[in-house]
């Protein structure tokens, strides 16, 4: 743990008695004490829950022709969204795969806050800085910022309560205070729960005082410092794509079930041609469906699906127990002439555990209550 890089909230989490782990070169909370994955999935289902994912990339692009640039090079359709929204996107290589998959926060026409996953950001950086054009700065400030998101029907009660407003709507955006230490405070109204929430990007020396204002402000209303884990089984329930999971840079975003951020009319960015051709050819082999255990099964990600005669028809990319179905589901690329409602065998170690194709999300999301 010495060697990797530490979160501006690392104390408050060795003082939460914090189970650690590596995650894409980050020492990060996997669950805490004195409750554990379950407990802080129902937390942020039935109350709210606050996490620090720090860990993900922090990338400022500045400079005139900033959202132009962003326009030629991403899968999505700024044309869409304005100053004060935020646009999920890809960007994907010549072949349509998925090198990451990131939010842009876009502040104005010449300056956008990108946030991509945490092992992929200097990559993202790297392939953005290509050919950009004179006047365009493109600042790294993964260790500059940390990100907190507070998530779960009960967020707006606490986020008033240390005097953030509640009045976003859903992938919109404020920032909130200046540019102190030459780093503005931005309130998001995103995340990757499935529930009502937000995220709070400000200056790492601001983290822990944060921190500790929204955990004082949630005692009466059952918040819970939640981990990595329940992360990951909040969004399988609502049928996120992750990235390595999914989509990959071999598997591309439409067959990784990111179909509606990949535009149908922008051309020129990498991967433009390969998803023409790919909707030209009446979509991929396989799709991203979800699959729901019919029995005692948890998939997981590897597992080969089978049809009932035993031919492997797919591969499980995601699966978990869900905590709040109390069944194990998970995400799988499976050939298309298997569709929804069909029941399919997953290979569970030495044996075949029968699930049924769904589509997810597989409880119902309240991201826009």
């Amino acid at each position: 743990m010495d060697q990797l890089l530490q979160s501006p909230l690392a104390f408050a989490h060795e003082q939460l008695g914090a189970k650690m782990a590596e995650f894409s070169g980050w020492a990060m909370p996997i669950e805490y004490a004195g409750g554990g994955v379950l407990t802080e999935h129902a937390a942020v289902r039935e109350a709210v829950g606050v996490f620090d994912v720090s860990h993900l990339g922090k990338l400022r692009l500045t400079g005139p022709g900033a959202v132009a640039h962003l326009q030629s090079r991403l899968t999505n359709d700024f044309d869409k969204v304005g100053p004060g929204q935020a646009l999920y996107n890809l960007l994907a290589n010549a072949q349509g795969g998925v090198i990451d998959d990131l939010i842009a926060y876009v502040i104005a026409d010449d300056d956008v806050l990108l946030v991509p996953n945490a092992a992929n950001a200097t990559t993202v950086a790297e392939v953005l800085a290509q050919n950009m054009p004179d006047g365009l700065k493109l600042a790294n400030q993964h260790r500059d910022l940390a990100i907190i998101a507070v998530q779960g029907p009960r967020c707006d009660d606490l986020i008033s309560r240390v005097g953030l407003p509640t009045d976003l709507d859903y992938m919109s955006f404020a920032v909130i205070a200046g540019e102190r230490v030459g780093l503005p405070t931005t309130l998001c109204r995103t995340g990757y729960t499935g529930e009502r929430g937000v995220e709070l990007i400000c200056p790492a020396s601001e983290a822990m005082d944060w921190w500790n204002r929204l955990m004082e402000a949630g005692d009466r209303l059952g918040v819970r410092a939640c981990g990595l884990g329940a992360r990951d089984t909040l969004r399988t329930e609502m049928g996120y794509p992750l990235h390595g999971h999914e989509f990959s840079p071999i598997i591309d975003g439409i067959t990784g079930g990111a179909a509606w951020a990949v535009s149908k009319t922008k051309t020129g960015y990498d991967g433009a041609e390969a998803f023409a051709r790919i909707r030209a050819d009446g979509g991929p082999l396989r799709r991203l469906r979800g699959i729901k255990a019919l029995g005692r099964g948890i998939p997981r990600p590897g597992m080969e699906v089978v049809d009932a005669e035993g031919a492997v028809i797919g591969k499980v990319s995601s699966g978990t127990f869900s905590p709040t179905l109390r069944t194990g589901i998970g995400l799988a690329h499976i050939d298309v002439d298997h569709g929804l409602g069909k029941q399919v065998g997953v290979r569970v170690r030495n044996r075949v555990e029968n699930f049924e194709i769904v589509k997810p999300p597989f409880v119902e999301p309240h991201v826009r209550d």
